[in-house]
């Protein structure tokens, strides 16, 4: 179970530190504590172990604010609550919940068979030798949509990796000043990796250098959706929207490598 999940302690002070990170410095202490359902006394505790422990300070006249500790820490329990909650739902509910496959084969209700998840979609076949098997609530004839319950054993997926390359902005630049050369060869050896773009000039480098982008708006939520499901991809970002694109890698746990693109 999550750390901020095993006492009410820790979830106060994570749902403190949320409220004060969305209302620094005006932090209303008896909203909090109506919304926490405790006191405005108990609140103040709260706040006063946070500035103790430098996840938050104050100036002394009811004004706080987060540190970079605080950040760090909040972060930090936010992918742990995001962790167990993707464990949750895929290792717990599972065993309730019907999953959707697509049947390889004709099977019919109430077969037990194999599940393997290629390109990020879950296939149901009669295979040996597979690690995770489900039962069939319905007869499908290949290709078909088909419902499993009673999933067994773990789906083997490997984790995506993905390829950030950085486009200078137009101020700069932009795709004139991009490596094209370095783009074409890493889109040439990008295989069967999703390729998405962010800005403008990302997306003129793209076409200049012969592809044309899968994904333009949601590049990102793309990215790591795709990389959950085993599929990795390549984003090209214009520089000004490469710190919240790693930031975002960085939080989910994905791996991720860099490529600038800007020449000198």
């Amino acid at each position: 179970m999550a750390n901020v999940l095993q006492s009410k302690r820790e979830s106060s002070r994570f749902q403190i530190l949320v409220e004060i990170a969305a209302h620094q410095p005006n932090l209303r202490q008896k909203e909090v504590a109506e919304s926490l359902g405790v006191t405005p006394q108990a609140i103040s505790e709260y706040i006063k172990e946070l500035v103790a422990d430098g996840l938050v300070t104050t100036d002394g006249r009811m004004r706080y604010s987060i540190t970079k500790e605080g950040v760090e820490w909040l972060l930090e329990s936010a992918a742990e609550l995001k962790r167990y909650a993707r464990v949750v739902m895929e290792e717990i509910i599972s065993h309730v919940s019907v999953w959707t496959a697509l049947a390889e084969t004709d099977l019919a209700e109430g077969e037990r068979v194999s599940l393997e998840m290629r390109r990020g979609l879950l296939y149901a076949n009669k295979k040996e030798g597979i690690d995770a098997s489900g039962i069939t609530i319905c007869d499908a004839k290949a290709g078909e949509d088909v419902g499993i319950s009673d999933l067994q054993g773990l789906i083997s997926l490997d984790e995506g990796r993905i390829t950030v390359c950085k486009v200078p902005r137009v101020q700069i630049g932009g795709s004139r000043k991009a490596d094209l050369n370095i783009l074409a060869k890493e889109l040439q050896i990008s295989g069967g990796r999703m390729v998405g773009c962010l800005g403008i000039e990302a997306l003129v480098a793209l076409r200049k250098a012969g592809r044309n982008p899968d994904v333009i708006f949601g590049a990102k939520e793309s990215a790591v959706e795709a990389a959950y499901h085993g599929i990795s991809s390549i984003v090209v970002s214009v520089d000004e929207q490469i710190p919240s694109l790693l930031n975002r890698l960085e939080s989910e746990g994905l791996k991720y490598e860099l490529i600038d693109l800007t020449m000198g």
